[in-house]
């Protein structure tokens, strides 16, 4: 049974620039119109974002449909949250928060199988098209076109980000600059130098352990996030283009009123008067 590889991980052998967008919104028909206008991947957040398991798996089939990378970032610390996302078909998932070299071989031990890991095996769900993929084929895809991304957002994970690189098994580096601005004493400050250096640094320890590095958006010139090695591009959020394109829209009516000719206020009969 043909199993769908990675986009993403396709497009990086090629050497071509994955671009992912973020999503909040729970619509599926969101994820669609990513997928319509080309992008090549979505992230789908249970962090922050209040997404229960049966409108994620809609998400991720609605990618599966448009041929989209679906990236799941996970709650924080639990078995089940981690696996969950891939058993529903998610092609990869991102772990926030990661700090340290022991916590990043934990990860890799939950969501990668024998002998990458210890995952625990259960082919009835969608990955494993329930049960009709043969046993070996559903563990050598899903350990090698299933991408597992840590997430760098301290100072504490930035001081041990050359050991967190070096741990087998997973695939990509991602710097969270709004974290680790605020952590710094910067928040919101992504261009401060101390956010730069950090990024940069994760960018090229993740290279250098042969890992690639995604940005979490566009928060630097195109040119530079490549020269320091990120591979794969945050290309921004949908709430973040939604709320942009509405201010737009009402502004430029509002300025369409103000351009109105003047008109003298006009008598109207009222059962107050």
């Amino acid at each position: 049974m043909n199993l769908r590889p990675s986009r993403i991980l396709r497009m990086l052998r090629a050497q071509q620039f994955p671009t992912v967008l973020k999503i909040n919104l729970s619509e599926p028909r969101v994820v669609e119109i990513a997928g319509l206008c080309g992008a090549d991947a979505v992230w789908l957040c249970t962090e922050h974002v209040p997404n229960d398991w049966i409108g994620l798996e809609n998400q991720i089939r609605a990618a599966r449909v448009h041929n989209l990378d679906s990236l799941v970032r996970v709650a924080r610390g639990s078995y089940s949250d981690y696996i969950r996302p891939l058993e529903a078909d998610a092609t990869g998932i991102i772990v926030p928060h990661v700090s340290d070299a022991d916590e990043a071989r934990e990860i890799v031990e939950r969501v990668r199988f024998y002998p990458l890991g210890n995952r625990a095996l259960d082919g009835g769900n969608t990955d494993g098209r329930f049960c009709l993929v043969p046993v070996q084929e559903y563990l050598t895809h899903s350990n090698h076109e299933r991408i597992v991304i840590l997430q760098i957002e301290s100072p504490e994970a930035l001081d041990q980000v050359d050991e967190i690189a070096a741990v087998p098994g997973f695939d990509g580096m991602m710097f969270g600059p709004g974290d680790f601005s605020h952590r710094v004493g910067k928040p919101g400050q992504l261009n401060a130098p101390e956010v730069v250096a950090a990024r940069k640094r994760v960018a090229a320890a993740a290279c250098a352990h042969g890992k690639f590095a995604m940005t979490a958006g566009l928060i630097a010139p195109f040119a530079e996030l490549v020269e320091e090695g990120h591979g794969v591009f945050g290309i921004g959020a949908d709430v973040v283009g939604l709320t942009n394109y509405v201010s737009e829209r009402v502004n430029l009516l509002r300025g369409y009123a103000r351009e109105l000719p003047a008109k003298s206020p006009t008598s109207r009969a009222t059962p107050y008067a």
